[in-house]
């Protein structure tokens, strides 16, 4: 079983042994949900301090670990506040080489700061000429200051268990909802009835806040050797080897399916760091006809390994269509636009100017 299938297993206690696994971890997540409730009552009475950053900050981050989308919509975020005139960046921990090459991919023109100190990454955004950014995985870092906070949850991955790591996939309870802004529902493959169903326990639990819909969807599809891409509609009646190195390979494989494709999958864990002895046996075993199709996450760190004789690798980033609720993300956009010139940054010490997250 893949790695990541059995994590899977373990979070949802699929069978006595993974069941069992579950309960075992149990204990470690009660100590992980204490040390995270201890940190946030400090943030929260003011002992550990939180900054205002050089320019305005909004956040995207989520609760669960991973398969949320937050690197395509927060890539998405940027291109909106672009098109309004503001000039952002987009900053992040880059705890994976991958993202930050997916965030200069998918906007080329806009600063993409890779730091584990976000003050530190927000004042080079700065520098760079950015009078605003988006962190990228941000809601559990409260040191900066932030206009608003955008927390993501996949309708995908929704179970309605709330067990955090490592027994479940949870970062921090739903009530920590109580610090966002807006909670944003991604949607990859799910039916509508999957996706009003994950909104109506979003609402249950947090009741007064407002939600808005995202679809992600495969965008254009594009051979890592070439610059000029394909619609996706070309992948009907096709067969591919769906290569996914990311938190929910399994939505991967149903989007390409829905275009019309037969899917057999090679699922690897999040932010897995492909070797050039990897490329080549997944190139060998492609069958014949078969086209082996991977998301851009992936394709950054394969196509540098891929055999230059093989059949070429494909690749394909989701596109953000917004849907219900979008009137939350302008109202926003407003306000970080407005606070740059309104927003007043703390005096930042040289001890703190050091400290990370």
């Amino acid at each position: 079983m893949p790695a990541m299938s059995l994590i899977e297993g373990i979070w949802r206690g699929e069978g006595t042994l993974l069941l069992t696994t579950r309960r075992l971890l149990t204990p470690l997540s009660i100590l992980y949900r204490l040390g995270i409730s201890g940190r946030n009552a400090l943030y929260d009475a003011g002992i550990l301090r939180s900054v205002t950053p050089v320019i305005p900050a909004i956040s995207v981050g989520n609760l669960s670990v991973g398969g949320t989308g937050k690197t395509p919509v927060s890539s998405w975020i940027a291109s909106r506040l672009r098109d309004r005139g503001a000039h952002p960046a987009i900053v992040l921990r880059g705890y994976g080489d991958d993202e930050p090459l997916v965030h200069r991919r998918l906007q080329p023109d806009v600063p993409v700061i890779a730091s584990p100190n976000r003050v530190d990454g927000i004042e080079r955004a700065a520098l760079q000429g950015a009078d605003l950014v988006v962190l990228d995985d941000a809601f559990q870092h409260r040191r900066v200051r932030r206009v608003a906070d955008v927390v993501l949850i996949s309708a995908d991955q929704w179970t309605g268990s709330a067990l955090p790591l490592p027994a479940g996939p949870w970062r921090e309870p739903l009530s920590a909802l109580k610090r966002a802004t807006l909670i944003v529902i991604t949607r990859k493959a799910v039916t509508d009835a999957a996706c009003d169903s994950t909104r109506s326990a979003i609402h249950d639990s947090a009741p007064g806040l407002p939600i808005a819909i995202l679809s992600l969807e495969l965008g254009e599809i594009q051979r890592v050797d070439s610059s000029s891409p394909a619609d996706v509609s070309e992948l009907r009646g096709t067969s591919v080897l769906a290569i996914a190195a990311v938190a929910d390979p399994r939505a991967f494989a149903l989007q390409l399916e829905r275009a019309g494709a037969s899917v057999r999958s090679a699922s690897y864990p999040d932010h897995h760091p492909f070797d050039r002895a990897e490329a080549e046996r997944l190139a060998a075993s492609l069958r014949e006809n078969e086209r082996a199709i991977c998301t851009l996450k992936d394709a950054v760190k394969l196509a540098p390994l891929w055999p230059r004789a093989a059949s070429p690798l494909w690749y394909v980033s989701q596109r953000v269509i917004p849907g219900d609720g979008v009137e939350y993300l302008d109202a926003i956009f407003d306000a970080a636009l407005n606070a740059r010139t309104t927003q007043r940054p703390s005096p930042i010490g040289p001890a703190e100017s050091r400290h990370g997250d």
